[in-house]
C-alpha cells in the first residue's frame, strides 16, 4: 500500500486506538494509567527505561515480577548504579539474554555518572546511552517524556503490517512498517493524543487481540480499516523469511559437591552468559562442541544428555559429570573458596540447599534442578 493510502486511513484508525486505549488498558507496574496521562502525568523514566530493557525478548507475563523485585531492590537508578553487576546479573538471572543486563549496570552508571542521575527525553541523546538502540530510544521518549516518536515493537510491527497488508519480508519490510506507524503516530499535541499512549495503546492491541495465531478480529477496534482482515489472511503478516534450522551443539557440565556445598565459577566476562555464576563446564560456544574434559582429574559419572536448551542461533545438548573421587582441598579461612585449580580459578562453594540464590542462568539452573531432583549430592 502507498504512502498517500496509509496517510488517507491514518486519522481514522488513529482515534479509534486511541479511544480503545482508555477504557481497555493493561494495567501494568511501570505504566500510568491512560486517565492519569490524559491530565499530564508522565510515568518514572526510570521505570519506562527499566521495563523496556527487560521487555526485549521477553513476555510481560514474565518482566512483571522481575520488575518489581529490582524497583523493591534498587528503587532508583542511583540504587541500581551502586550495585554490584553480579548482584545485578543475579536478580536477572531467568530472564535470559544477559547482555541486557550488564548493559543495564553500565547505563545506570552512565546516566548517574555523566547526566548527574537524570535520563535524557530526546531520541538522539538516549541513543548515546549503553544499551539503548532505536526501538528503546523510541518508547523511553515517548512513553516517559510525552516527545513525538515512532515506536515499533514486535505487536506493533505485527498490528501495522495488517493494518495495511504491508507484504515485504522482514527484515526489509520494517522500514514500510516504519513509515505506516509514522503516518499514525499523533503529534503529541495535548497529552490524551500523546504518542506514549498511542504506542501503548498498539501494543495492547497487538498483545491481546492482534496475536500472531488466531486474533481476535471480532473485538478489533480497527477491524473495518485492515486490509489484511479484508482479504481474510491475517496470520499471512507480517512476511517472515523462511526460519532457518539450528545447529545442535554438545556441551558437558561438571559436579562438584563437598560438604553440601557446590563448586560455581564465574563465567569469562565476554561471551555467552559472561560473568554469570554457573557450573564448570567443557568450553561448548555457539560455534563448537564443548572439550568433554574435566577440570579435575578423578572419577567421574557420566550422565547424558540431561539437559536440552534452546539459544536465538543454536540448541545445545548437555550431559552432567559428577564428580567421585576424595574431597578437594579448601582454604579453612573461608569456607566458600576453593583452592583454584585447573579452569576453577575464582571458584566458590555455595550451599546446595541454597542454589536458587546464586542467580544461575537458567540453562545452568536446569542441569542443578535435575541433578538435585535425582539426588547425585548423595
Amino acid at each position: 500500500m502507498g504512502v498517500d493510502k496509509i496517510t488517507g486511513k491514518a486519522q481514522n484508525i488513529t482515534a479509534k486506538i486511541s479511544a480503545h486505549y482508555v477504557d481497555n488498558a493493561r494495567n501494568l507496574p511501570w505504566r500510568v494509567p491512560p486517565e492519569l496521562s490524559a491530565a499530564g502525568r508522565l510515568p518514572e523514566p526510570y521505570h519506562v527505561w527499566l521495563s523496556e530493557v527487560m521487555l526485549q525478548q521477553t513476555t510481560v507475563a514474565a518482566v512483571i515480577a522481575y520488575f518489581q523485585k529490582f524497583t523493591k531492590r534498587w528503587p532508583t537508578v542511583a540504587d541500581l548504579a551502586k550495585a554490584d553487576e553480579a548482584d545485578v546479573l543475579a536478580a536477572w538471572a531467568g530472564l535470559g539474554y544477559y547482555a541486557r543486563a550488564r548493559n543495564l549496570h553500565k547505563c545506570a552508571r552512565y546516566v548517574c555518572n555523566n547526566l548527574s542521575g537524570i535520563f535524557p527525553s530526546e531520541e538522539k541523546e538516549l541513543l548515546k546511552l549503553p544499551g539503548i538502540g532505536a526501538y528503546t530510544a523510541a518508547a523511553i521518549a515517548a512513553i516517559a517524556f510525552g516527545q513525538r516518536a515512532v515506536v515499533v515493537d514486535a505487536n506493533i510491527e505485527r498490528l501495522v503490517a495488517r493494518l495495511f497488508a504491508i507484504d515485504t519480508p522482514l527484515p526489509k519490510g520494517k522500514a514500510d512498517i516504519r513509515i505506516a506507524m509514522d503516518a499514525l503516530t499523533p503529534d503529541a499535541r495535548t497529552p490524551r493524543d500523546s504518542a506514549g499512549d498511542f504506542a501503548q495503546a498498539c501494543m495492547d492491541i497487538g498483545a491481546s487481540i492482534c496475536s500472531a495465531k488466531a486474533p481476535k478480529c471480532e473485538i478489533c477496534p480497527v477491524q473495518a480499516h485492515c486490509a489484511a482482515y479484508a482479504k481474510g489472511d491475517q496470520e499471512r503478516y507480517p512476511v517472515k523469511p523462511p526460519k532457518k534450522a539450528k545447529p545442535l551443539r554438545k556441551g558437558r557440565f561438571f559436579w562438584i559437591e563437598q560438604d553440601e556445598k557446590l563448586l560455581l565459577v564465574t563465567r569469562p566476562a565476554k561471551g555467552m552468559l559472561g560473568s554469570m555464576r554457573a557450573l564448570p563446564d567443557d568450553g561448548w560456544a555457539a560455534g563448537k562442541d564443548g572439550h568433554g574434559q574435566p577440570p579435575l582429574d578423578g572419577n567421574w559419572q557420566l550422565h547424558e544428555n540431561v539437559v536440552q536448551h534452546s539459544f536465538t542461533h543454536f540448541s545445545l545438548e548437555v550431559d552432567l559429570a559428577v564428580y567421585q573421587t576424595e574431597k578437594i582441598v579448601i582454604n579453612k579461612g573461608d569456607n566458600r573458596k576453593a583452592e583454584p585449580g585447573p579452569q576453577l580459578d575464582d571458584a566458590i562453594w555455595w550451599p546446595v540447599n541454597g542454589i536458587e540464590d546464586a542467580g544461575l542462568p537458567t540453562l545452568f539452573a536446569k542441569a542443578v534442578d535435575w541433578a538435585v531432583k535425582r539426588k547425585l549430592k548423595e
